[in-house]
């Protein structure tokens, strides 16, 4: 029996670590017949070395979304590589340190317009420069976190990802006479590399003990994978510009 990936050309951003959503992302996106290609930056060796734990061997690239030059040079790569994509996952988030951990009020501009640049802007830069590679229609994923609330510690990574999921919304509206539908998943708090640049981490994790309607394990980024590589498939076809939850129910819950 075939994959619902099967056939599918998927790049796929922000494969640090093992237990990152973008690794069970790919794994399981081979696993249902994708060929995928990797990106990485700072340390493409990182990246090189947790795809060896991959079901398939696959290539990995460097490319900083910042950077104008390796934006430019990215449909070449992967077309020689795959001859075209037909999906596209963004992981990838960033904010210096002083903007998060309770510094709202005291964050300087430059270290907001990094947080802007290279977690909501990127979203539209990465895809445009895939654009010319996605020319019968396609899917681009991306990653939120709930940006309806302000959440402890997190700082301005809200506002950057309330932005990523308005970037989503007019990428969907631009996007669809190509065939080409936007979507993101707003998943729960897991234990990865993001996670650990956020100074207090833990008392934001700690509302999904109490008000998760299903258990949430901050160790399990299995759940958020399969629901990025369903949005990848061909089973959402008329979906776009929208936000799928997968944080164990906690969206809908009040108090």
């Amino acid at each position: 029996m075939s994959g619902i990936l099967e056939g599918k050309r998927v790049l796929i951003t922000g494969v640090l670590m093992e237990s990152s959503i973008a690794f069970h992302t790919a794994k399981l996106a081979q696993e249902q017949g994708a060929e995928i290609i990797l990106t990485a930056f700072p340390r493409p060796t990182l990246t090189e070395r947790i795809a060896r734990k991959l079901p398939k061997p696959t290539k990995v690239i460097e490319l900083d979304v910042t950077n104008d030059e390796h934006l430019g040079r990215l449909a070449d790569i992967v077309g020689e590589e795959l001859g075209g994509l037909d999906g596209v996952v963004h992981s990838i988030g960033f904010a210096p340190q002083d903007a998060l951990g309770g510094n709202f009020l005291n964050t300087p501009f430059e270290s907001v317009a990094t947080a802007m640049h290279v977690s909501a802007y990127s979203l539209k830069s990465l895809t445009m420069a895939c654009l010319p590679l996605m020319q019968n229609g396609g899917s681009v994923v991306g990653l939120t976190f709930d940006a309806q609330y302000a959440w402890p510690q997190y700082d301005w990574m809200g506002p950057a990802k309330a932005a990523l999921e308005a970037t989503s919304r007019y990428m969907a509206r631009d996007l669809g006479k190509q065939n080409i539908r936007c979507n993101l998943i707003s998943a729960g708090p897991l234990a990865s590399m993001a996670a650990k640049s956020i100074p207090g981490f833990s008392e934001l994790a700690s509302v999904w003990d109490n008000r998760s309607p299903l258990e949430w394990d901050l160790k399990d980024p299995e759940p958020t994978g399969r629901g990025v590589v369903a949005l990848l498939s061909d089973w959402f076809p008329k979906t776009t510009g929208e936000i799928i939850h997968v944080d164990g129910g906690l969206h809908a819950i009040g108090a």
